[in-house]
């Protein structure tokens, strides 16, 4: 069973803290989940993450449906044995994948028809399979199977996928079996504010315990984004945690946190860790710029994780330039650190009623130029 405890609401904002407790573990609120696509962290050990402050991961239904085969994480005796992670996980339904891959797809009102992306093999996704394949993986939270239009869309194949994702929505409640698991509903319609609300209306109905704003961050703007989750995450039921769907520039977790979302997940941290690309209490770094050729220093003086306690800018650089794997594990590892950090601050700052201060701080580090780090970093007392 899950249960949700909201702890203390800014006075500023619609921001909240709070703790989730789930058979497998509580996590705090809000809440950074690293991906775990396969039932893998790219390149990281399960404890290595553990040890960033990560306290739930998400791992995806469609591609461990493709392999190894859902029947191979049942035998083993489920995901959190599998992959060696003991605390909370939450398995997204495949319906991303409707979008994602959509040249390899089909949609009707029963389901969705995949080519699989590894061998070409034709498979069958609809509610009852994605839900049936999320209870035997045992995730502690599972999403139900829904419909996420691209954009740009128009307003009549919004409409449609609207009111699939909520028929399925239905469809999934009617399968879902397991008490020990959680089933949230996905809040879909675009940027259409009243499918939104068309949407939600229906899916409170169906008294899910968590709710998620999908269908964002898949080509609009960030000022269209902000639009929606500042109209629509207050309209969430505050008694359940909100989800913002993949989802994780620093500065939208800010504002989506400021209209009171509670859990995030986004790749963002480690495919740009693969990348050369590092988040710290100073603003992005490159790298891969010649600049920190002879940089000495560690590579965020105010992290604490393995990586900055012992190598130096030139070093991770070097790493990168000699295609050394251990570049990416490093910058992968303290990307995620740089998340847990982040929400730790962030909660801290909800607790002290001081969000919209640290909010301004965040959007001057993180609306500058990608490789152009501020001079100073967060003030001591953020940190």
């Amino acid at each position: 069973m899950l249960e949700f405890r909201i702890s203390h609401c800014d006075a500023g904002s619609c921001a909240r803290t709070g703790v989730v407790t789930t058979p497998h573990g509580s996590f705090q609120t809000p809440a950074f989940m690293p991906v775990g696509t396969r039932a893998a962290v790219k390149g990281l050990m399960p404890d290595q993450v553990a040890g960033t402050g990560t306290e739930i991961l998400l791992s995806n239904t469609y591609h461990l449906f493709v392999r190894p085969g859902v029947e191979v994480v049942a035998e083993a005796g489920g995901l959190h044995r599998f992959m060696g992670w003991s605390g909370p996980i939450l398995t997204d339904s495949g319906g991303f994948q409707v979008f994602s891959l959509a040249s390899l797809s089909r949609i009707d009102e029963d389901g969705v028809d995949f080519a699989s992306h590894v061998d070409g093999r034709r498979l069958r996704l609809d509610p009852e399979t994605a839900t049936r394949i999320q209870e035997q993986l045992g995730a502690d939270i599972i999403m139900a199977f829904d419909e996420c239009p691209p954009w740009p869309v128009d307003h009549e194949r919004a409409r449609l996928a609207c009111e699939r994702t909520v028929r399925w929505a239905q469809r999934c409640r009617d399968a879902h079996t397991r008490s020990d698991q959680a089933l949230f509903g996905i809040v879909q319609g675009s940027l259409f504010p009243e499918l939104r609300q068309g949407c939600l209306d229906r899916l409170v109905e169906m008294e899910f315990p968590g709710y998620a704003l999908g269908g964002l961050s898949v080509g609009e703007s960030p000022e269209q984004m902000y639009g929606i989750v500042s109209e629509f995450a207050p309209k969430l039921p505050a008694d359940r945690p909100r989800y913002l769907m993949g989802v994780g520039r620093p500065v939208d977790l800010m504002r989506a946190i400021a209209s009171g979302i509670d859990m995030f997940d986004c790749v963002l941290p480690t495919r740009n860790g693969r990348n050369a690309y590092a988040f710290t209490s100073v603003g992005p770094l490159r790298l891969r710029n010649e600049k920190y050729k002879q940089d000495y220093g560690p590579l965020d003086p105010a992290c604490s994780c393995a990586c900055c306690s012992n190598f130096s800018r030139a070093y991770i650089r070097h790493l990168f330039l000699v295609n050394e794997m251990l570049g990416p594990i490093l910058l992968s590892l303290h990307n995620i650190a740089f998340f847990q950090n982040f929400m730790r601050e962030i909660r801290g700052a909800i607790c002290e009623n001081k969000l919209m201060r640290l909010q301004d701080e965040v959007l001057r580090l993180w609306q500058g130029p990608d490789d152009a780090p501020a001079e100073e970093g967060l003030s001591e007392s953020k940190r």
